[in-house]
């Protein structure tokens, strides 16, 4: 098969200049694809914020380098467990583990690369915090198969990118846990709805293959769904806000995410793959509003 992109690829800059040979392995790590590696980080930039660390700029540019180092390695597990799934769908059939550009060798070879980085940066916390972070091995390494038993796979990429909130409060706090329980079960519901908005993408093909997913499940109502989760969200991240701060003023920091998560539903067209391909890449920015919040109410 000739080197194509898939078409959610955002193939531009240093990936695209490569030679094809490391220009696959990028791919297959989605280097270019930074939205997966923004998603993961900003759960991890909500704790360390919101626990009061803004001034561990350390911490947040070592916590940066293992959501791209951890994500990329995510990704090529799930496309050697999913080799054979992907050729049967429009959308990942060009991907290099499953067009064959890359060797089953290879990739495991790669995998191995990638998590030697993210042990780099696992040595950089305290072992608390590392304890933490090893407790999502399990869970992102079951990911993969839960399309496969479940028609919320979405709830499971949930307890899996909302990890890193836990790793970042606990790295630079040891206490207040009822905060950080709310603002990771808010990262989950945010998670569910910007995932069930991008499986829109693929409703087709996955009922072609009897892949599951939560755009499937919900079917007519998926806007409602997605606008269902994002309503948990910020309720959860409200209550965490409250929990440091009972003060109503501290409310007003969620009102910027509130808003453009409002924006996403408002807009969302469930039809359309391009306009739900644009809402679920938005939520970096929508990341971003919360990491603010954080800053506000944790550092006031």
């Amino acid at each position: 098969m000739t080197a194509e992109i898939v078409p959610d690829s955002q193939h531009r800059g240093l990936v695209a200049r490569l030679p094809q040979p490391l220009r696959d392995f990028a791919l297959l790590a989605r280097f270019d694809r930074p939205i997966g590696w923004w998603l993961l980080f900003w759960p991890c930039a909500w704790g360390v914020l919101l626990a009061g660390g803004a001034a561990r700029w350390d911490l947040i540019a070592w916590l940066l380098l293992g959501s791209i180092t951890m994500r990329g390695a995510g990704c090529v597990y799930n496309d050697l467990v999913d080799a054979d799934l992907d050729r049967q769908v429009a959308r990942t059939a060009a991907r290099p583990v499953a067009s064959g550009r890359v060797s089953t060798k290879a990739a495991w070879a790669w995998l191995l690369l990638l998590c030697a980085v993210g042990l780099v940066v696992l040595l950089q916390l305290r072992w608390q915090a590392q304890l933490v972070a090893l407790g999502a091995i399990l869970p992102v390494a079951a990911y993969p198969f839960m399309k496969r038993i479940t028609w919320w796979p979405q709830a499971w990429l949930g307890l899996v990118f909302s990890w890193g909130a836990l790793v970042g409060w606990v790295e630079v706090r040891g206490d207040q846990v009822v905060p950080l329980g709310l603002l990771y079960a808010g990262a989950m519901a945010w998670v569910i709805g910007y995932d069930t908005i991008y499986a829109l993408q693929d409703r087709e093909d996955d009922a072609l293959v009897g892949i599951r997913s939560s755009a499937r499940a919900l079917g007519t109502r998926v806007t409602g769904g997605v606008t269902a989760f994002y309503g948990a969200a910020l309720f959860c991240w409200g209550l965490a806000f409250w929990q440091l701060r009972p003060d109503g003023l501290v409310l007003v920091a969620l009102g910027p995410v509130a808003l453009h998560l409002l924006w996403q539903v408002a807009t969302l067209r469930p039809d359309a793959g391009d306009n739900a391909l644009a809402r679920f890449r938005a939520n970096r920015f929508a990341g971003l509003l919360m990491a603010l919040a954080c800053w506000v109410v944790g550092n006031a």
